[in-house]
């Protein structure tokens, strides 16, 4: 297989060659403007394809496939927003050579008008696929699997970049194009506008069973879904996409820019195109993760139901993310898998399944919600789906309908130092001791929380567990006192990891550099007991208390049986 990738050592572009290093057999041709930036690219690419560099403008694409027979052509240039009097003319070129197309667009007008070509792809016998990525196509898998249980009526999705995740200048011009500028949006059922980046919704992302994001701002975005969703969907009567880039503080200044242009009517920010893409590099600090929602509204059994899906993606896997619709499709043309002629949007040729083998091999992570569980319970509501690939010990334990009562053994050891000493006290930590014997009871409060007593042969300290809300979003929050601590309960192989991710005093946000952490998790011992294994320490203090244990839970007679 032969393929032509316009772009194809920019963003995006490269980003598809990498998911098709392992393809044996197929030759690449990375295209671009620029030769020597297409050949160092292709120097430094380590895969079993074959790479082959090309100078080549959108002008001389109708010469180079009739210089070369091509298997497909992808356009990964971009910004699709800025084509001019004559957008089309690749996709008419591979028209006239019957060379199968698919873009990474994001111009909502571009992927909408692409169907005008629908007779002459289908009488060439070739898809013309446009907007092949992550908006609108993953989008739309997502509500296609989410429309098998339920009516959708209501739409809300955002992608969350990390970071670190590095742009190009286009796609920051694309951005800023629309800044300010009044976006068609779907609400009540009518199009009507809303401002470009200066309409912000506040959203946590959180997979089941992995680290939340954390609450983020995400600014509307001009992005096809808009359009497509609505028309293959009529009865969605309301959707809105925005991105919640990081760090904030930048987001929010960029929101107040296109807020002021839309209300002083100023002139379009593309110039600040380069600025904003230097302070972006300059600035780009904290996790190197990123992500992205759907969240959904509708009717299930005609009543009232919410669900949203859930990605996370570490490190630079997150950015592989809108190139990998066309992997899929290359990878499916190389084995004889070719899509059904035709040109159109690309919201119906992949499956949530398509992705998800994709999420598997780059250790990405995603899942459903729903906004009203079932069971009021705690650790279930909160892990959702990983909460079943937990041990049945630990599911045991966190499975809290009124109150039981667990027994076992620990050792505990106390931090030396003074401050150390005089914070487990006050909270009442154990003291130093091997072979302790240690109950912890839990009751259910009625409210989807959890009350917790630990007694460690007759030292008693208690805490309240309870739904995260707001910056605690999808996150427990644990109370000793007047401190409050918002924990992320991950699932890790067989080991349910307890993360302290914020904290208050009196609802006083803490600093987060001053959170206490440590090392806490649980999982089975060899018997298939379960084990607790928590270390608490601070900065500048050091370990504060840790102990570690099993227990087994006690019927009511008070004998102990296995979970």
């Amino acid at each position: 297989m032969k393929v032509l990738i316009l772009g194809g050592y920019g963003t995006f572009g490269g980003r598809v060659v990498e998911l098709l290093a392992d393809l044996d057999g197929a030759e690449l041709v990375v295209a671009g403007r620029n030769l020597s930036k297409a050949q160092a690219f292709c120097e430094a690419f380590r895969g079993v394809a074959k790479l082959t560099p090309l100078a080549l403008d959108r002008a001389g694409v109708a010469k180079a496939l009739e210089a070369q027979r091509y298997d497909a052509l992808v356009d990964a240039s971009g910004p699709f927003q800025a084509y001019g009097d004559d957008p089309y003319g690749v996709v008419r070129a591979c028209l006239t050579a019957k060379v199968p197309y698919f873009d990474l667009a994001d111009g909502v007008d571009f992927v909408d008008g692409i169907s005008r070509f629908d007779d002459e792809a289908k009488s060439a016998g070739i898809p013309i696929l446009s907007g092949v990525s992550s908006f609108p196509v993953l989008t739309a898998a997502v509500l296609r699997e989410i429309a098998k249980h339920m009516d959708i009526r209501s739409v809300s999705a955002g992608i969350a970049p990390s970071p670190h995740a590095k742009v190009g200048l286009n796609v920051m011009r694309a951005i800023l194009g629309y800044a300010g500028e009044p976006v068609a949006v779907m609400q009540g059922g009518e199009m009507t506008t809303a401002i470009g980046l200066g309409n912000t919704r506040r959203v946590t992302i959180s997979a089941p069973g992995v680290m939340p994001l954390g609450m983020r701002v995400f600014s509307l975005v001009d992005v096809p879904d808009h359009r497509v969703i609505p028309a293959e969907m009529p009865e969605v009567m309301e959707i809105w996409i925005g991105a919640g880039p990081v760090p904030g503080y930048l987001h929010r200044f960029l929101v107040l820019l296109a807020q002021a242009r839309a209300k002083f009517n100023l002139p379009r920010l593309t110039p600040l195109a380069p600025l904003c893409l230097w302070v972006l590099n300059i600035f780009a600090h904290g996790e190197h993760r990123g992500g992205m929602f759907v969240r959904v509204q509708g009717l299930r059994n005609n009543e009232q139901a919410t669900t949203s899906w859930h990605l996370v993606a570490e490190g630079d896997a997150g950015p592989l993310i809108p190139s990998m619709a066309v992997a899929v499709l290359l990878r499916d043309l190389a084995a004889g898998r070719s899509r059904p002629p035709g040109a159109r949007a690309a919201t119906r040729d992949l499956s949530l399944t398509d992705y998800e083998v994709l999420f598997a091999q780059h250790g990405i992570k995603s899942g459903f919600r729903q906004d009203q569980p079932a069971s009021k319970n705690l650790y279930r509501n909160t892990l959702a789906g990983a909460f079943l690939e937990m041990p049945p010990a630990l599911q045991a334990l966190h499975t809290v309908e009124r109150k039981h009562v667990w027994s076992g053994r620990a050792d505990v050891r106390r931090g030396r130092n003074p401050l150390a000493r005089l914070i487990a006290r006050r909270i009442g930590f154990p003291q130093t001791g091997s072979d302790v014997p240690v109950s912890v009871t839990l009751i259910a409060d009625g409210a989807g929380g959890e009350r917790w007593y630990r007694d460690f042969d007759g030292v008693e300290f208690r805490s309240h567990q309870s739904v995260g809300r707001g910056a605690n979003a999808h996150l427990i929050v644990e109370s000793f006192g007047p401190v409050r601590v918002g924990l992320a309960a991950v699932v890790d192989g067989d080991r349910l990891r307890i993360i302290p991710r914020r904290w208050s005093l009196w609802a006083l946000p803490l600093p987060g550099w001053l959170l206490p952490g440590g090392d806490a998790f649980e999982d089975v011992d060899e018997q298939g007991r379960f084990r607790f294994n928590v270390t608490i320490a601070a900065p500048l203090i050091g370990m504060i208390v840790s102990y570690r244990g099993w227990l087994e839970p006690l019927d009511s007679e008070g004998n102990a049986h296995a979970a």
